[in-house]
């Protein structure tokens, strides 16, 4: 197994949240903020019949996060965390994911809506979300179990950004 893996963007996610300090930490605090997609013109044809689908999965790079510790302070709490037990973009990889509506697809430009990433984000890949496959009944869900309802209200602050 090799120690580098090479990801290339398939295009460029645009929004109105110019800056990390302030924006929504999640697609639920986004709601109604449109933005568009502009993927690269080799990839239009895997646009075909995604139109049929009201929400799609974003894989982005966070391009303006810098690197993080592995311990941090999350958003909505003042508790140290491990990294993969919340959602900040200082991670090893700097990997996002996002659930945005789609309102619209013109040629190789996707219109969508609830958007919580920078614009300038690249795009790494695209999938559609299907609720039979994406939702599941948790038991349990840590930490957030008891504040996850007030990501609608939370920004950033500016940490683990550059």
């Amino acid at each position: 197994m090799s120690d580098e893996i090479i990801v290339k963007p398939i295009g460029t996610i645009y929004s109105p949240l110019k800056e990390p300090k302030g924006a929504p930490i999640q697609p639920v605090g986004a709601t109604g903020i449109k933005g568009h997609i502009e993927l690269k013109p080799e990839y239009i044809n895997g646009l075909k019949d995604l139109d049929g689908f009201s929400h799609i999965i974003l894989l982005y790079y966070f391009h303006r996060a810098s690197d993080g510790p592995m311990i941090v302070t999350p958003y909505m709490e003042d508790k140290p965390r491990g990294i993969f037990s919340v959602r900040m973009p200082g991670r090893p990889n700097h990997i996002g994911i996002s659930v945005v509506r789609l309102l619209n697809i013109e040629g190789a430009i996707l219109h969508i809506e609830n958007v919580d990433i920078l614009d300038g984000t690249p795009l790494l890949d695209i999938k559609p979300y299907v609720t039979t496959f994406d939702i599941y009944k948790t038991e349990k869900e840590g930490w957030l179990s008891n504040i996850s309802r007030r990501a609608e209200e939370k920004k950033c602050d500016g940490r683990i950004t550059k």
